[in-house]
């Protein structure tokens, strides 16, 4: 008797991509073409990237016109976590420029109604836990050090974290989490998003790819996540403003670091 559940049913295997060892080379390269991409499109994407510095100042203001000015550093930190999804039409424009495929608005926002949408949704909301995660772990450690202190205007809060122990103990604490939180965010995102985009996978395809390409390039990809925390840090600090320049890029290159390191 035939298998009534075959009858009239594709079953789609996911086939795990080849992985390439890459080097400081491809880095470059991948830089230098995101910048090339940067330059070469339309100018909406200067305005779109104006969104970015426009968000860290929001962030900045909230925190500071409030009682939650403990959560500066961890917001705008944490922003890096959920700056992947940000960059999807970006992913887009690139795909569509080395495709020689229509580049306006309409072609770079066509990705919300592909395919592909199920799959950025997942990512999105992985990505937002994380990032709520961070901020609820910030905010317990520094209840666990300062309970007992009132909340403190930005100069006081400064002095009080450099000038204790308890404050140092919360510097070394919150960067190691931090960068715990940051490595992981990196390694499930850094090859997902330009995949589901090139290809419509889903989530946990994406994931296991790019956590495959970091294992398989373990230093090359630990420099190129201090190249985007450098040039983050870099972008943010004329008031964010650099990172109007800096994220689109960084986005760009992300796409051909992609196709360096997944085999087509």
């Amino acid at each position: 008797m035939a298998d009534i559940q075959s009858v009239g049913v594709e079953r789609t295997v996911f086939v795990a991509p080849a992985i390439r060892h890459i080097t400081v080379a491809d880095l470059k390269t991948a830089l230098k073409r995101g910048l090339d991409d940067f330059w070469s499109m339309p100018t909406f994407i200067i305005f779109g990237g104006l969104l970015y510095p426009i968000v860290g100042l929001l962030i900045g203001r909230i925190a500071l016109g409030s009682e939650f000015v403990q959560l500066l550093f961890p917001l705008i930190s944490g922003f890096a976590l959920i700056g992947p999804v940000a960059g999807i039409w970006l992913y887009e424009l690139s795909r569509r420029r080395e495709l020689g495929m229509d580049t306006s608005l309409g072609g770079a926002l066509s990705v919300l109604v592909s395919p592909a949408l199920g799959g950025i949704l997942a990512m999105g909301a992985l990505l937002t836990f994380l990032f709520l995660g961070w901020l609820m772990i910030a905010e317990g450690l520094y209840e666990w050090l300062f309970g007992d202190v009132l909340r403190l205007s930005l100069p006081d809060f400064l002095t009080h974290v450099l000038t204790s122990a308890r404050g140092w103990l919360l510097v070394v604490l919150g960067n190691l989490i931090g960068f715990g939180f940051a490595a992981f965010a990196f390694a499930i995102s850094v090859v997902s998003f330009p995949m589901i985009v090139d290809r419509h996978v889903g989530a946990a395809e994406a994931m296991h790819t790019s956590i495959r390409a970091c294992l398989a390039n373990p230093v090359t990809m630990a420099i190129w996540a201090l190249t985007i925390a450098v040039l983050l840090v870099i972008g943010s600090l004329p008031f964010f403003f650099g990172l109007a320049i800096v994220v689109p890029v960084l986005a760009h290159a992300s796409w051909h670091l992609y196709r360096r390191l997944v085999e087509p």
